[in-house]
């Protein structure tokens, strides 16, 4: 097995990998950037740890790319504090920080071979070439380029182009890799291999990544932590699993995959869960553990792969939510089929089904039943605002 960069074995001020989770590495203090009079950061607080890959997840405009600048310093807060590994680095400049980051536009110098390419930074630091030529020939084999160095840029592919550029900022081994949507301008089948190419990387140095993304698909796929941000706020902050399954405000049910939102009454528990009475009369079971008021307003819903399409006639457990629909259009993706219906009261939901060769289950017109397990179901607040046991970044509220 590969070891890790060996920067430890030849960089004149020795310095071990970091232990990954061990502590904050990266400290963003009530945060604000303004641009005139626009605030494209509003009071933002937020902690990554060492060796962790975090992902800064949202539309455009959100405030992501801001952000990753402040951390960065490419950019100064308006007010707030950066700190990076115990360090107040707000004023620093950030020739003078310990990070370095990736482009989507990669910034390789045409004029130079893949090795110079490489050994840059190290020159600049005038780090003795008998230590650049040990750095960059096992950088190039963290990203898989041994035998590449003698190639000029223009003789690479797009995604050998972001190998470089990734071997580039690694050769410094930085506290802090940050990576503005790197991947953004290779195609899809590149783009998921480099995904999972950036994670084993990411897991083999140890280093803290902090990965700017608009892909919901991506930042799932390799992150530790997201932060799913909007209007230069964060909306929630948890592991990929946790943000997807239970979303704590309707940006992000809608914004991180499909979701299906109904809104209705909460009307207690009964039977060891929650019930909602929806606008039509239909009762939906909910966990428990949403645990709102009696006679409080909420949204619920469920991600379309989780529910089950039964034709209207055909039996439904009696424990498993179930609405009545009518079959509007099925769409062939290859591997599902992907149906749309509506509700006798109007409303429009979708659902994901397996494509196992059987073809679509049923025909556009046809009455059915949309069945899920309760614990499938999430709950959001009408008022869309992210509830305590929900957000690990919930502590902002009070902040605002």
């Amino acid at each position: 097995m590969m070891r890790k960069l060996a920067l430890t074995d030849v960089a004149p001020e020795p310095r071990t990998a970091p232990e990954a989770g061990s502590d904050a590495v990266v400290v963003l203090d009530q945060v604000v950037k303004r641009f005139g009079s626009v605030t494209a950061v509003d009071n933002l607080s937020l902690e990554i740890g060492r060796g962790e890959f975090f992902s800064l997840l949202g539309p455009s405009g959100c405030g992501k790319t801001t952000t990753l600048r402040m951390i960065g310093g490419f950019e100064s807060p308006t007010e707030g504090r950066v700190a990076l590994d115990g360090d107040d680095v707000t004023d620093i400049p950030a020739y003078r920080r310990d990070v370095n980051t990736v482009f989507q536009s990669y910034g390789l110098f045409p004029h130079l071979n893949v090795f110079d390419n490489v050994a840059f930074g190290l020159r600049r630091r005038k780090i003795p070439a008998r230590y650049v030529q040990t750095r960059v020939t096992e950088a190039l084999k963290l990203v898989t380029l041994s035998g590449y160095q003698k190639r000029r840029p223009n003789q690479l592919s797009g995604g050998q182009q972001q190998r470089v550029a990734l071997a580039r900022a690694l050769v410094n081994w930085p506290k802090v890799l940050l990576l503005d949507e790197p991947l953004g301008a290779l195609d899809l089948k590149l783009r998921k291999q480099m995904q999972l190419e950036l994670k084993r990387i990411q897991k083999e140095v140890g280093i803290t990544f902090v990965f700017v993304t608009h892909d919901q698909e991506e930042a799932m796929t390799m992150s530790d932590r997201i932060a799913v941000m909007n209007r230069g706020r964060i909306e929630q902050l948890g592991p990929p699993e946790e943000v997807y399954e239970h979303p704590a405000t309707r940006f992000v049910a809608e914004f991180l995959g499909a979701s299906n939102l109904l809104e209705g009454t909460y009307r207690g528990a009964e039977g060891g869960h929650g019930l909602v009475e929806l606008a039509a009369g239909e009762t939906i079971r909910i966990p428990t553990d949403a645990d709102p008021r009696p006679g409080e307003r909420l949204s619920v819903g469920v991600r379309p792969e989780k529910i089950h399409i039964h034709h209207a006639g055909a039996a439904v457990e009696a424990s498993w939510n179930a609405i009545a629909a009518t079959l509007k259009s099925a769409v062939f993706t290859g591997v599902s089929y992907q149906y749309f219906f509506e509700t006798p009261d109007g409303r429009e939901l979708s659902a994901f089904d397996r494509n196992a060769g059987r073809g679509a289950i049923a025909k556009p017109g046809e009455a059915v039943r949309l069945a899920w397990w309760p614990e499938h179901t999430f709950v959001i607040p009408m008022e869309g605002e992210p509830s305590p046991e929900r957000s690990e970044g919930s502590h902002q509220e009070e902040d605002r």
